[in-house]
């Protein structure tokens, strides 16, 4: 069996549906991908957007995901999840593939 591309939990969803609406029209989705940089050598990319050509798409809940082809294979398997907790951290990714991470949580490598 294979690893579903993403998944996002309940309140990830519940807090994307929220700041979607009030986009405007162009924006058809979320956006996932990973860039280089940060303590751990890759950063996160989460962004509001419209597919691209060549992007997967999963859909969640009524959400769609665009990962562009590089970024799946980083993050495959990933979990986004959103913490309001007292640090107020935001989005957060459970990356399986990560072998290393940063304190923050907003870097990792593999």
């Amino acid at each position: 069996m294979s690893t579903q591309l993403i998944t996002a939990t309940p309140k990830a969803i519940e807090h994307l549906r929220d700041l979607l609406a009030s986009e405007n029209d162009q924006v058809t989705g979320v956006r996932l991908g990973v860039k280089g940089g940060g303590c751990s050598g890759l950063s996160y990319l989460l962004e509001f957007g419209a597919q691209q050509d060549g992007d997967h798409v999963v859909e969640a809940q009524g959400v769609r995901f665009y990962l562009d082809r590089k970024s799946s294979i980083y993050l495959k398997g990933v979990e986004l999840d959103y913490d309001a907790g007292l640090e107020g951290r935001g989005f957060v990714f459970g990356n399986p593939n990560a072998t290393n991470t940063c304190g923050c949580g907003e870097s990792f490598s593999i």
